[in-house]
């Protein structure tokens, strides 16, 4: 066979093996392979609690430091177990085969500096599986200057997308190294708090911070403790090279509600927890229901 020929015929195969990896569905990331999709061991506690259809939504009493001065305000976190299509990470209408579920955290934040309002939103949506990494983060910060937003996409590193209005930060599209991230850290908390990471580590912080005090998004060297006090957990993440330390405080019984928690910088952000309910929020969008507003003390 003539030299030419040969080489034809090799690169025809190496086409056609080509073809056929693409085409195999563990290649496919909407496809849940065992190794990043395989479901933990959740008890039947567990289920019972998160599995039942309903959110748990939970006001907080804020003080948040802001330009040196403490400001008075709200937090809600939100927290709901719900189906995630991985490969076009987005909330399915339905659950499916290409499916996984998601432990969501909504956490919002509202608060005035002087004059204007301002007004922070975070997405945390944690796969319960052993896939050990939130699977899309997102943060919006609205104020009477403008608005940034900031999104993480998991995918073979962590995809971010950055918008900002101020200068020197505009519109970014990097990658970044995975490490843990400060925002899954919430999840995983409710989840179960004795399984997170402890020790020395990288944390990527909360994306908030980030856009509040114009960071470079990277990871840190960070150090995880837990304390238990009679029925309270305390998590205390402390940044070792940036003056930032979170403190989570909940019980430490199942479902590990989050009681209260502080962002010490140069000076103390703390939330505290002020009523809390279970509730398929989404179905109650009528003004029939506003009164529910006065049940979890929001204005």
């Amino acid at each position: 066979m003539k030299p030419l020929m040969k080489l034809t015929i090799f690169v025809i195969n190496i086409l056609l093996w080509s073809c056929q990896t693409n085409s195999n569905p563990q290649n496919n990331t909407d496809s849940k392979s065992e190794k990043d999709y395989s479901y933990l061991d959740l008890s039947d506690q567990f289920k019972n609690h998160w599995f039942d259809g309903k959110a748990e939504v939970a006001s907080y009493d804020l003080t948040q430091m802001r330009y040196g001065e403490a400001r008075e305000g709200s937090a809600v976190l939100i927290f709901v177990k719900e189906p995630f299509l991985p490969k076009t990470q987005v909330k399915a209408n339905n659950a499916s085969a290409k499916t996984v579920d998601v432990m969501k955290l909504n956490y919002t934040k509202k608060f005035n500096t002087g004059i204007y309002p301002y007004s922070i939103m975070q997405s945390v949506f944690s796969p319960l599986t052993t896939q050990p990494h939130a699977l899309k983060v997102t943060a919006t910060i609205q104020e009477w200057c403008g608005q940034t937003y900031m999104q993480l996409n998991n995918r073979n590193q962590f995809d971010i997308k950055l918008h900002s209005y101020f200068e020197g930060e505009a519109d970014q599209d990097f990658k970044i190294d995975k490490n843990l991230l400060e925002n899954e850290l919430w999840t995983k908390l409710r989840v179960n708090p004795k399984n997170i990471p402890t020790g020395q580590l990288k944390v990527i912080p909360d994306f908030s911070y980030f856009r509040l005090q114009h960071k470079d998004v990277k990871a840190y060297d960070a150090q995880i403790n837990q304390v238990t006090n009679k029925d309270t957990l305390l998590t205390i993440l402390e940044y070792q090279h940036i003056k930032r330390t979170l403190k989570v405080y909940q019980n430490s019984k199942f479902p590990y509600i989050i009681l209260k928690w502080q962002e010490i910088e140069n000076d103390t952000t703390e939330a505290i927890l002020n009523k809390s309910m279970r509730i398929d929020y989404w179905t109650k969008n009528a003004n029939q229901y506003q009164f529910l507003r006065d049940s979890l003390n929001l204005k």
